[in-house]
């Protein structure tokens, strides 16, 4: 009996501690059910929420670039995708070869879905072609019912109207880089294109928008059941330019008889650039649908440099377009007079070497206006000689050359306007006079670029106005961009009486007999145009080459000709436009480069594009593309 108590009690023991163990367990899932159910259900109903909810990013259309008269020069269009999905397909190469029979389908798009199938989950869709036309399209859906998992979705894509008329200043949208990500999470939507270059580059932020966003329920493995909210987003703003496009058009026509040129036309009075013109260029639309490795290749190696802009970035010696910059400096100084005379025997002499004009006996006795007028390389030789290289450089810079004029686009060079100081810090050696000699007609070391050049002319023709050209009308805030109106641009105290001197030397050259590029005048009375040639030497001539004179300009290789400009201004009793022209490897000025801005001036002073200052609003731009799609 004794032995039955004890195993009795030994066997309650155990019992009691397992129950108090399963009541412990007990108590442990039951505080921890209490603490997911009722503590922390908020955190888990969210974690549910988010598995069931995908939220997606929506791309905004993106904001329009207009003219000055409201055409539209970047727009966006319709853009018809076909999307295939691996899942609902089944077997892809079947289904590829069947599409191919109906649209273009490459290779090189073969290969790009094989990659885009390994990467993804097979029903999420991969893109097979963008850009489908109305007939692609028709004959996809038609079929619909033997091509399993392919669809046909509309998109958007960037478009410009104009093509290459304003390529290298619109620039182009291209898919994103590591470099340009900044945080906003639409750069990282697969397809989304920003701006790369010009316009779209420089108010990106503005035309970009603001992102929507759909929710869409999906199951356990993320495949999409239904969208339950949908939130668009805000549509970027809309940018006007001050460029007037049918004049933009007409510059570029005139250019393209040339193998590489550039032309500027600005409102000497505000800044406003009507024409920023650069050939050879390139097609802007094709970077939107997606450049092809070759194309980029031939668009990179192209010795003219058609992805250049070069209105703004190429950098050329001036020539005798400059020898203004040396009259109003020798002026300022008190070097000279506008009367004074100095004679040209077709050469002048500093110690043993010959500095020689372009006429090879000499122009004879010649005063300023008459300098300016016959372009005397011997008479800006003495100009120089007397007032200095670096009053030259001061005078260069209140004009607008030596320094960038902080243009609205990217992409702009400053040139060079040298200094003594300037050799020293560059090359370690002291300035020569001969150097000086040279500067006098704008060669050795000067660089300006072409939109230089033009704002240089409208600041000596608008009486001596620091007007900052610019190419937004109004930006993307729908705010006035103008840097200046009329009138308003500060002085830079140059003497009006010297500014006049230059001006009739100016006006002779075009509307004097004697003027270098007379042939080139305006010859409809209250249109007459005042410039100045320049033909710049791209090589060193040498003494054997310039006794023999063996070849001609034209006969040279193209890329060891003479560069040829002209800068000019209309109309020459009340002048509101400036032009500057440039034809690379082009020869002389007066024969190449001024009948160019002649014909570019008479259609500016044409359309007058300065009293047409409108953009559009509300329908106004939807007209503005029906009369697009017209053309």
């Amino acid at each position: 009996m004794y032995r039955d108590n004890g195993q009795y009690r030994g066997f309650s023991r155990r019992v009691a501690i397992l129950a108090g163990g399963q009541m412990a367990l007990f108590g442990l899932l039951g505080a921890r059910l209490y603490q997911l159910q009722v503590l922390e259900s908020e955190k888990y109903t969210l974690l549910a929420e988010d598995n069931r909810i995908n939220v997606r990013l929506l791309a905004p259309p993106r904001g329009w670039i207009l003219d000055r008269t409201g055409q539209p020069l970047a727009i966006n269009r319709e853009n018809y995708r076909m999307l295939l999905v691996a899942e609902q397909a089944q077997d892809v190469d079947r289904t590829l070869d069947i599409l191919s029979e109906m649209t273009t389908v490459t290779d090189a798009d073969r290969q790009r879905i094989y990659r885009e199938l390994k990467r993804i989950r097979r029903f999420v869709p991969v893109t097979v072609r963008e850009n489908l036309n109305w007939s692609d399209v028709s004959r996809i859906e038609v079929n619909a019912p033997d091509l399993p998992g392919v669809r046909i979705e509309v998109g958007q894509t960037r478009e410009y109207p104009f093509g290459i008329d304003a390529a290298n200043v619109l620039g182009y949208v291209a898919a994103a880089a590591e470099r340009d990500l900044d945080g906003d999470p639409l750069l990282e939507l697969p397809g989304f294109r920003i701006g790369k270059t010009g316009v779209e580059r420089f108010h990106e932020t503005g035309l970009r928008g603001k992102a929507g966003n759909s929710q869409v329920e999906v199951n356990a493995v993320g495949r999409p059941i239904r969208e339950i909210y949908r939130e668009e987003g805000t549509p970027g703003a809309d940018v006007t330019l001050t460029l007037d496009i049918e004049l933009q058009r007409v510059a570029m026509e005139r250019l393209k008889a040339e193998e590489s040129a550039a032309a500027v036309v600005i409102d000497v009075h505000n800044g406003d650039i009507l024409v920023l013109a650069s050939w050879p260029s390139y097609d802007p639309n094709a970077f939107s649908q997606g450049l092809s490795a070759t194309m980029w290749r031939e668009l990179t190696r192209d010795p003219r440099g058609p992805l250049t802009n070069k209105a703004i970035a190429g950098q050329y010696a001036p020539g005798s377009t400059f020898k203004m910059v040396v009259a109003l400096a020798a002026l300022e100084a008190g070097a000279v007079t506008p009367a004074t005379r100095i004679t040209c025997s077709g050469y002048t002499e500093l110690g043993n070497a010959r500095f020689h004009c372009w006429k090879k006996h000499g122009h004879g006795p010649m005063d300023m206006i008459s300098g300016l007028a016959q372009s005397c390389d011997v008479y800006f030789y003495e100009l120089a000689r007397r007032v200095g290289v670096d009053r030259i450089q001061a005078m260069s810079l209140k004009l607008g050359l030596g320094r960038t004029l902080g243009l609205d686009i990217p992409g702009e060079k400053p040139g060079l306007i040298p200094t003594r100081a300037w050799k020293r810090a560059t090359f370690g050696e002291n300035w020569q006079q001969g150097e000086t000699l040279v500067a006098g007609i704008g060669q050795g070391y000067i660089t300006t670029t072409p939109l230089q050049l033009a704002t240089m002319t409208a600041r000596l023709v608008n009486g001596g106005r620091a007007v900052v050209p610019h190419l937004t009308l109004s930006d993307a805030s729908g705010e006035s961009a103008r840097v200046h109106r009329a009138g308003e641009a500060p002085a830079l105290g140059i003497p009006p009486s010297a500014l006049r001197v230059v001006l009739e030397g100016m006006n002779q050259v075009t509307n004097s007999r004697s003027g270098t590029a007379y042939g080139a005048r305006i010859a409809e009375v209250g249109k007459e145009m005042g410039g100045k040639t320049g033909t710049s030497q791209v090589r060193r001539i040498t003494k054997a080459e310039r006794a023999t004179r063996v070849l001609k300009n034209e006969e040279l290789p193209w890329e060891e000709r003479d560069h040829a400009l002209f800068v000019g201004y209309a109309p020459v009793h009340a002048p509101q436009y400036a032009v500057a022209v440039i034809v690379e490897h082009g020869g002389g000025g007066s024969k190449v480069a001024a009948p160019i801005a002649r014909d570019i001036l008479i259609e500016t002073q044409r359309r007058d594009p300065s009293r047409r200052d409108r953009a559009p609003r509300g329908d106004d731009r939807i007209a503005a593309v029906n009369e697009t799609e017209r053309r």
